[in-house]
């Protein structure tokens, strides 16, 4: 007990025991009761970790919680003031973007018949006149979309719409919808990828029998007078092969060997008050008069096939054998059918009635 008592008061330098006490000069000093095996060596980083195992919650105040549920709005006010709580907004800001609209803008009705009648016979002349004299509001509503597009040229503009019609189609085939978001609206987008998921799409554009020509303009403004969009419907007169395979490789629609001719009347939109819009495909227009398509062969789930009869069943049915409920069915029905029969004969009369057995 002496012995450990002696070398606790005897000081350390370099980390070992001097018997003679210090040394003249200035010596680190350092006794070995402040010296804790916990602080040392991997201890040390042990405790560092186990500290950063603990999370301090703050508990809330509950009382102060109860006593604030009876303040008025002032005191509640002036002590969120005195705290340097910000006052909660009774509303939330959410920022919006309008990247197309909704719908066609005054939607273009294509003549009936249209594509079938030469420009020489009578009701083809007919057609162009009517398209003449409607092009009032067309002109003015190109001329507020030159306001902020100097170089737009009208029948550039027709071809430009046939390459982006195209580019879209053939990126529905190839299912890359990242690319298609280029060439079509929101409004467009959901209505060609309808029920695509598990299609196989094979489109090709062959050739245009007429040059695209552009037929309807309009422009509407959302929200605000600069906030301006523009509609453009472009007359597609092509030849195209469209067919369409289920997910078992079965052919729903169309043919890879028959070439059609393709008539459509197909809505461009672009946000022409925004500097980096663009023309892409927004809808496409289907008239009234147009007779409905053919259906669309399906694919479904065959019936289960039944056992095959046995030989008793069989034999019911070729010897006309009957079970017991359906013997007493027939015997009922009969017994009703004889007792209509009986007040059919009696007139319906008061004379006694024929009771049931």
């Amino acid at each position: 007990m002496n012995i450990s008592r002696q070398l606790l008061r005897r000081p350390l330098i370099g980390g070992q025991h001097v018997a003679g006490g210090g040394l003249a000069g200035v010596v680190q000093v350092r006794y070995a009761r402040s010296i804790k095996p916990w602080n040392i060596g991997p201890e040390g980083a042990w405790k560092q970790l186990r500290g950063k195992k603990v999370i301090k919650v703050e508990l809330p105040d509950f009382n102060e919680i109860r006593l604030d549920a009876k303040l008025t709005p002032e005191e509640v006010r002036s002590r969120m003031k005195e705290k340097g709580v910000a006052p909660p907004r009774l509303y939330t800001e959410r920022d919006m973007f309008l990247t197309a609209t909704n719908g066609v803008l005054d939607p273009f009705v294509p003549p009936e018949g249209d594509g079938k009648h030469s420009i020489i016979s009578g009701s083809g002349a007919k057609q162009r006149y009517d398209a003449v004299t409607k092009k009032g509001r067309s002109f003015l509503a190109l001329r507020k979309i030159r306001t902020y597009d100097d170089d737009l040229d009208v029948p550039t503009f027709a071809q430009q719409a046939l390459d982006i019609y195209i580019k879209a189609h053939r990126a529905l085939a190839d299912r890359d919808y990242d690319r298609l978001m280029d060439y079509v609206t929101e409004n467009a987008f959901p209505q060609m990828t309808h029920k695509a998921n598990q299609k196989t799409i094979k489109w090709q554009f062959v050739s245009a029998i007429e040059k695209p020509i552009v037929s309807h303009i309009r422009t509407l403004d959302m929200l605000s007078k600069n906030n301006l969009f523009g509609q453009m419907t472009v007359r597609l007169h092509t030849r195209q092969i469209l067919a369409v395979y289920d997910r078992f490789g079965i052919l729903m629609h169309g043919s890879e060997a028959v070439v059609k001719d393709v008539l459509e009347y197909v809505v461009f939109e672009k946000h022409v008050a925004n500097l980096y819009g663009k023309w892409r495909v927004h809808a496409k227009l289907i008239p009234d008069w147009m007779p409905p398509k053919e259906p669309i062969r399906r694919t479904f789930v065959a019936p289960p096939k039944l056992p095959p009869k046995s030989e008793r069943e069989i034999l019911f049915e070729k010897e006309g054998i009957m079970s017991d409920q359906k013997k007493a069915d027939k015997k009922e029905k009969e017994k009703q059918k004889k007792l209509d029969q009986q007040k059919k004969d009696g007139g319906g009369g008061d004379g006694p009635q024929p009771a049931l057995a």
